[in-house]
């Protein structure tokens, strides 16, 4: 099959990371299509526009994410979207030889300790991040794949309260569409994300209205309340 070397397919477009990238200017052509147009639940929706597009990369966000409780409500749908959808996309990348770019989360780490780096131990704590851990044990098993385990947020920042001792490496969307481009060849895993900081802190930098509110006292005491990142690779990389 003879994939075009500037061409790539973002799934789940519609979405707040997939509008930034619709707005960086490069020299790829990047393809949006509609849930009509490739539907991950169907294997062959899926096969069928990549015959026709042929791209050599395929950038994949489509999935459940918010409200996070739906996850906890309706687990088929989780599963459905979040693992077997990554599984089908998975499988036809595969077959066609396409360079598959998945987006996980940071929350896949234990979030005790913080600092976690690519290799260490992950161990989700809700439904969401086990279901982002489930679409990337698919797209582990695809060695020409790149998974993203990324802590990111729409700017500006939506909410008016913050958590003083949660601590993230939290980065605006818009600064890791910027970037993606320099990360798109590698392959294996990267953290993706900003300065480690409590989300506090990140927030106050452009609000400095915002109020301070315990993620301890609101979470419970034994929620993991540092599921920060080592994202030094992440920085050697965007730096070249």
């Amino acid at each position: 099959m003879f994939l075009y070397k500037k061409k790539i397919i973002v799934t789940g477009g519609s979405g707040r990371f997939g509008k930034e990238l619709k707005k960086i200017k490069t020299n790829y052509q990047f393809l949006f299509p509609s849930k009509k147009k490739l539907n991950i639940l169907r294997v062959e929706s899926i096969k069928k526009y990549l015959k026709i597009q042929k791209p050599k990369y395929l950038i994949h966000l489509a999935g459940l994410s918010r409200p996070m409780d739906i996850h906890e409500k309706s687990i088929n749908k989780s599963i459905d979207l979040n693992i077997i959808g990554t599984a089908n996309i998975t499988k036809v990348c595969s077959d066609l030889g396409i360079k598959l770019i998945y987006f996980s989360t940071s929350y896949v780490y234990p979030g005790m300790k913080g600092s976690y780096n690519e290799n260490d131990p992950m161990l989700p704590k809700n439904n969401y991040s086990w279901s982002k851990l489930g679409g990337e044990s698919s797209v582990q098993m695809y060695k020409n794949s790149l998974v993203l385990r990324v802590c990111m947020t729409e700017k500006p920042f939506i909410h008016k309260k913050a958590f003083y001792d949660f601590i993230t490496n939290f980065i605006y969307h818009e600064d890791i569409a910027k970037n993606l481009i320099k990360l798109i060849n590698k392959k294996g895993v990267i953290n993706v994300g900003g300065k480690t900081q409590s989300v506090y802190k990140f927030a106050k930098k452009y609000n400095k209205n915002i109020k301070k509110i315990s993620a301890k006292k609101i979470l419970g005491p034994k929620y993991p309340l540092n599921p920060s990142m080592n994202i030094t690779k992440y920085k050697k990389i965007i730096k070249k």
